[in-house]
């Protein structure tokens, strides 16, 4: 699996390396102000914000659409393998800037901007006749639980569920961040959560390449924290690795205050990266949340 994940990196490097230019030496520590006259003035494109990983396997008459929204780091690839187990289900994979095919252009620190690019982009193309549900892993659950807020606000139609996966509730902030460390500190802190192969973290000319997006992904993550217990009205289902030492299972258990819907929780083999270790119990919970069975 490790080389394969090296792979996909190292393909990726070659592809825009010598097309950007990364200052790897002037990385910002605090959040890029929102400019919200500059995104309106963007015109958004579903394709390259959301990307669909089964279109040419699930049936036409799909039940449902599944929305996810990858952890600090992670982009359509980690998930691609995943369409394939959805059948009656169309799977949209969020492609945040700064990596695999958009490696060119500058990684987003600031959940309100992230946010409401993701949020622009699903209204100008939502199918508003299907039901959909937004899955998100650690990081992904801040951006889903802020998305789905914005979505309420709006004249779309509200989730019919989300599930959290490996994240706490948005009233607790991490409490021990590695975001503001130098670059050595940073990396070490990297490891701590098994999500980078140590053969790229070990490798200083080619984890320097990927550090600025890496380190904004981490200021968004790291940074959050809410307190004004808005409640969502979608269904919520939160999934923990049941030897995750990232988090508590009371942290969890704290969404059921912010959803006037239902709320149930269930433990997934592994630890806070149990996505990528134990993906076919994800995807199982995943489809039993949504009332499938196991054919589709």
């Amino acid at each position: 699996m490790r080389v394969q994940q090296n792979k996909v990196l190292i393909l990726s490097i070659n592809t825009w390396y010598n097309v950007i230019e990364l200052d790897t030496a002037n990385i910002k520590q605090t959040k890029t102000p929102f400019n919200r006259e500059l995104i309106f003035a963007k015109r958004c494109d579903m394709s390259k914000w959301f990307e669909c990983i089964n279109k040419d396997t699930y049936k036409e008459n799909k039940k449902a659409n599944l929305f996810i929204f990858p952890f600090a780091g992670g982009g359509v690839s980690v998930f691609r393998k995943w369409g394939d187990q959805f059948n009656n289900i169309g799977v949209y994979v969020a492609q945040y800037p700064g990596r695999e095919s958009r490696f060119g252009e500058r990684a987003i620190d600031n959940i309100d901007e992230l946010v409401y690019e993701l949020f622009y982009s699903l209204r100008e193309n939502l199918d508003t006749q299907t039901p959909y549900y937004l899955f998100g892993h650690s990081m992904g659950t801040k951006i889903v639980y802020e998305l789905t807020l914005r979505i309420k606000e709006s004249d779309l139609p509200n989730p019919k569920g989300i599930i959290i996966s490996a994240g706490r509730a948005p009233c607790y902030k991490e409490p021990n961040p590695i975001y503001h460390l130098d670059d050595e500190g940073f990396i070490e802190g990297l490891r701590r959560y098994d999500g980078t192969p140590d053969e790229i973290l070990d490798n200083k000319d080619l984890i320097s390449i990927f550090l600025p997006t890496l380190r904004a992904d981490f200021i968004i993550d790291e940074d959050y924290q809410d307190k004004k217990y808005e409640k969502v009205d979608s269904n919520i289902l939160g999934l923990m690795g049941d030897i995750d030492e990232e988090m508590k299972l009371d942290e969890l258990l704290k969404w059921s205050e912010y959803t006037t819907k239902s709320f149930s929780y269930k433990y997934i083999p592994g630890k806070h990266m149990f996505v990528n270790t134990s993906e076919n119990n994800v995807i199982e919970a995943i489809k039993e949340f949504v009332g499938l069975d196991e054919s589709l």
